[in-house]
């Protein structure tokens, strides 16, 4: 199952959060399944978001689009993300 890790700050969690769920037709059209979003402890501003998605190739695609660029930018994303396109490798029990 191919993945995408994106970890940025945003200027304000609440406006980001509001853009970010507005957005999630946008996602599913490009392949997305749907995800995990974490706030990181002490730093409600800093977001990351695991994404499951349907392929690699859809992935990549998704994140280059402008439609992502811009949704971001009216979201307040701050700074470039750091972006990682990830597989899965082994499970872990514990």
């Amino acid at each position: 199952m191919p993945y995408i890790l994106v970890r940025h700050t945003v200027e304000d969690y609440d406006k980001w959060k509001a853009i970010f769920d507005e957005d999630a037709p946008n996602r599913e059209a490009g392949g997305s399944l749907g995800g995990q979003l974490m706030r990181t402890a002490g730093n409600p501003n800093e977001v990351t978001v695991l994404f499951k998605w349907e392929s690699l190739e859809k992935a990549h695609a998704f994140a280059q689009s402008d439609t992502l660029r811009d949704a971001m930018a009216r979201a307040g994303v701050v700074g470039k993300p750091d972006v990682s396109f990830i597989e899965d490798s082994h499970a872990l029990s514990v």
